[in-house]
């Protein structure tokens, strides 16, 4: 089985990190790719940036000639997993309704710990799409941005005050609510004695579970295949610019 884990942003060190939390997760006989969009936001940190990643993953994708049985989106929060599922002919699993499923079968309400406060409307934007919305309790934000996280000490410790916050709001079960946070489960869990569920291990996992059971993405209504037309994926050169 070969299941490609896509990174929301253009830090290539993040991609490995995630894979390797990928692979951690997978089972025997799973490959695990990891794809890095060639374009977009080296962080995916608000609405801006998760417009601009949706479009490079699913140009990624759609340049991607694989062969591959489902895909991981590993962009918590981000958008572009219903673009991908029309997109492609695999089961799609984003890290972000992966995550709050496997919770909501852990205990009541759970909480998602996240980077900067600026995403939480954005993932319950994400949760309540995704229909898991209802169960979670609230979105607590560490104060680091995605950047920040390969600073193991210090975003373990401000992990573990979001998360007291988290379970005083009422979660039963803690959500790591960014994909570069992957491994801080086995670290923190003792600590809070809560679960932590982290959403790269959940989404691998659901993946695997799909493929193993001949199950892809319905084609009937909203996931219907693109309609056939003319789309221009790239600007021409002189209406390019960067910040």
């Amino acid at each position: 089985m070969r299941i490609v884990v896509t990174n929301c942003n253009t830090t290539q060190g993040m991609t490995e990190e995630i894979v390797r939390g990928a692979r951690a997760a997978a089972g025997p006989g799973t490959t695990v790719l990891g794809l890095t969009p060639a374009w977009g936001p080296e962080s995916a940190e608000g609405w801006l940036d998760s417009y601009l990643s949706a479009a490079a993953v699913l140009d990624t994708l759609r340049t991607y000639e694989g062969p591959y049985d489902a895909v991981v989106m590993a962009g918590f929060g981000e958008h572009g997993r219903e673009g991908v599922r029309e997109l492609v002919d695999v089961p799609v699993v984003d890290i972000t309704e992966a995550a709050a499923h496997l919770a909501c079968l852990l205990g009541r309400r759970y909480g998602v710990v996240t980077t900067l406060e600026r995403s939480a409307g954005q993932i319950e934007d994400s949760l309540y799409t995704a229909g898991v919305g209802r169960n979670c309790a609230v979105v607590v934000g560490t104060g680091l941005g995605v950047l920040d996280l390969g600073d193991q000490e210090r975003t373990e410790a401000a992990f573990v005050a979001a998360a007291e916050r988290a379970r005083d709001a009422g979660a039963e079960v803690l959500v790591l609510g960014c994909a570069g946070m992957t491994g801080l489960q086995r670290a923190v869990g003792e600590k809070l004695g809560l679960p932590v569920v982290d959403g790269v291990g959940a989404a691998v996992k659901l993946a695997e579970s799909l493929v193993s059971l001949g199950l892809t993405t319905s084609r009937a209504g909203g996931y219907a295949k693109p309609l056939p037309k003319r789309r221009i994926w790239s600007p021409p050169p002189s209406s390019s610019s960067s910040e």
